[in-house]
């Protein structure tokens, strides 16, 4: 059986040009290597990603704590163990950081490890990492891509953080790539026409300034029907609203229907109602803030019947939050995100978590990416059915979609493509 020979990190650089951390697993035959991914928009209650603090280097963004926990300390207690032993490796890191949200070694260097283990384990047993996760699976997903991008993503003026297409209508994955893809340039054109700048966000977005959420859906609406598609039959829209960044005290501070406007929770979900009504809007993340529970409550009341309400701050992975929200009825979906918990096996138990409970599992990705691509195999492994990689462009987000489709041609016959499957509301 073969065992951990190395482990070695480094500091790298994300999709942002901030620092991360890599992290190299070796064992006699084979090594593999893993990019932690980071958040701008952060829950509250997610764990904690180690930065250095010192001015001098990077803002106080530096990860060489992080990288000497790896190199010292985590070294010295993974080495030796079995390569496959995955759950055992988890535990293990679990065990020697010892605190609820990993603050003493870092989540990021724990992932990091966490990662590069189980990438290597693939590798000896001569199979892609989504069938080390899942032997049988073979669901492509839907892909969630963010085209317009607002929030702490974007200077667009607009405080949604992400405006998604979601072509869900096409038959395989391949196809609905393509057909974001021309989407994504024809909302380019659109945009340009209007004497806009097509700069991109943080996702591959594009971030035009505009008056309204809805004269950003109502242009939308118009490149999906001038690339030829057809919304609600074709291509659905889904937002991420990301409402803890503009909540304070009770309050939601927000443009609404045209206007800026500070509101409490039942008129910020009347407002959804009506988006709801005149849009084919199939999803919406974080429609309230990851601590307003009787906000969300009344979300869930109201739209839980109708679609996909999405718990990404409100359940940060986290198996404690994702059970309150089954014990009060709160959402009925939750973002899945590696860097949020910390361990591959805690992921894992989260998705089976939610399966069992029947919470639908979209895959995501950071605002702070890079060219590792283990988001695409998670999504394939544990057919989820959905994922959120970005936009069209920016290649940190395309190697996402390029992998997948790699995946697919890999399965051949046996691959299927989620759809409209993915969606109980469609």
């Amino acid at each position: 059986m073969p065992t951990i020979k190395n482990l070695i990190a480094r500091e790298v650089l994300d999709s942002r040009g901030n620092p991360t951390i890599e992290v190299v697993a070796e064992s006699e035959r084979q090594r593999a290597w893993a990019i932690v991914p980071s958040g701008a928009s952060t829950g509250a209650h997610e764990a904690l990603e180690l930065r250095d603090g010192d001015q001098r280097r990077f803002g106080g963004k530096g990860v060489l704590k992080a990288v000497n926990h790896v190199n010292n300390k985590i070294k010295r207690k993974v080495r030796g163990m079995k390569v496959h032993n995955q759950q055992a490796i988890d535990e293990l890191l679990i065990t020697m950081d010892g605190t609820e949200n990993k603050s003493n070694l870092g989540a990021n260097a724990i992932l990091g490890v966490s990662l590069a283990c189980a990438k290597l384990a693939a590798a000896e047993a001569g199979v892609p990492l989504y069938k080390s996760i899942g032997d049988r699976a073979a669901l492509l997903p839907v892909p969630m891509m963010n085209v317009m991008n607002g929030g702490v993503h974007a200077n667009s003026g607009l405080e949604f953080q992400e405006i998604m297409i979601v072509p869900a209508g096409a038959a395989t994955f391949r196809e609905a790539l393509r057909m974001g893809a021309e989407i994504f340039h024809t909302l380019q054109k659109l945009i340009g026409e209007k004497h806009m700048p097509t700069t991109v966000g943080d996702e591959g977005g594009f971030a035009p300034p505009l008056k309204s959420h809805e004269a950003a859906l109502d242009l939308l609406m118009k490149a999906i029907e001038k690339a030829g598609y057809k919304a609600g039959q074709n291509v659905w829209l889904a937002l991420d609203v990301a409402a803890s960044e503009f909540y304070s005290r009770g309050v939601y501070n927000l443009k609404m229907n045209g206007a800026q406007k500070k509101v409490k929770a039942p008129e910020l979900i009347g407002y959804f109602e009506k988006l709801v009504h005149k849009y084919p809007i199939v999803s919406i993340e974080d429609g309230c803030a990851e601590d307003d529970w009787d906000g969300w409550k009344g979300l869930t009341d109201r739209l839980g019947n109708k679609m996909q309400l999405v718990g990404d701050d409100l359940f940060v992975t986290n198996p404690k939050r994702l059970q309150m929200g089954f014990d009060e009825h709160i959402a009925n979906s939750i973002l899945i995100k590696l860097n949020q918990i910390g361990t591959l096996s805690e992921t894992l138990d989260v998705m089976r978590m939610a399966r069992q409970h029947k919470y639908t599992q979209v895959v995501s990705h950071r605002s702070g990416e890079s060219e590792d691509t283990t988001i695409a195999h998670l999504a394939v492994g544990m057919e989820t059915g959905q994922i959120k990689t970005g936009s069209l462009s920016r290649s940190d987000r395309v190697a996402k979609y390029n992998e997948l489709l790699r995946i697919e041609e890999e399965l051949g016959r046996r691959a299927r493509y989620a759809g409209k499957n993915a969606f109980a509301k469609i």
